[in-house]
């Protein structure tokens, strides 16, 4: 983590940590073969993370429930054994390619559907991948 992404002096930034949490949570999704996006994130902080600390990210998917996806994560400091720093329960839920061509930016849109290799074409609407 570079000192950009700092909150107070020699900190990690909050909305970094929840962001990589929901990065975490988001591939998941990939793992299901499902096409979701978050619909809820809630972020706990339960001690700060130094700028330049290895924080070890796990998750889960804790229950699926039609088109929502629950999932949780956790961050711990130093390694998979280390104290915990911060952790998120999520729901995520599955939404259909339309989704991002209906609310994406045309101009990329226009791109990713006139890709003429289908791999390519397939990848760009991956979430997380």
């Amino acid at each position: 983590m570079r000192p950009a992404h700092q909150g107070a002096p020699g900190l990690a930034h909050g909305g970094v940590l929840a962001t990589a949490l929901d990065e975490t949570l988001g591939s998941l999704n990939w793992l299901l073969r499902t096409i979701a996006v978050t619909g809820r994130l809630e972020t706990d902080f339960r001690r700060p993370v130094p700028v330049g600390s290895v924080l070890h990210l796990e998750a889960e998917v804790t229950a699926v429930a039609g088109r929502k996806i629950y999932s949780t994560a956790t961050g711990r400091l130093g390694g998979p054994e280390g104290p915990v720093a911060v952790r998120a329960d999520a729901l995520f839920v599955e939404v259909k390619v339309d989704h991002f061509i209906d609310n994406g930016r045309p101009e990329e849109i226009r791109v990713a559907m006139n890709d003429p290799d289908q791999i390519r074409r397939a990848r760009a609407f991956e979430v997380n991948p």
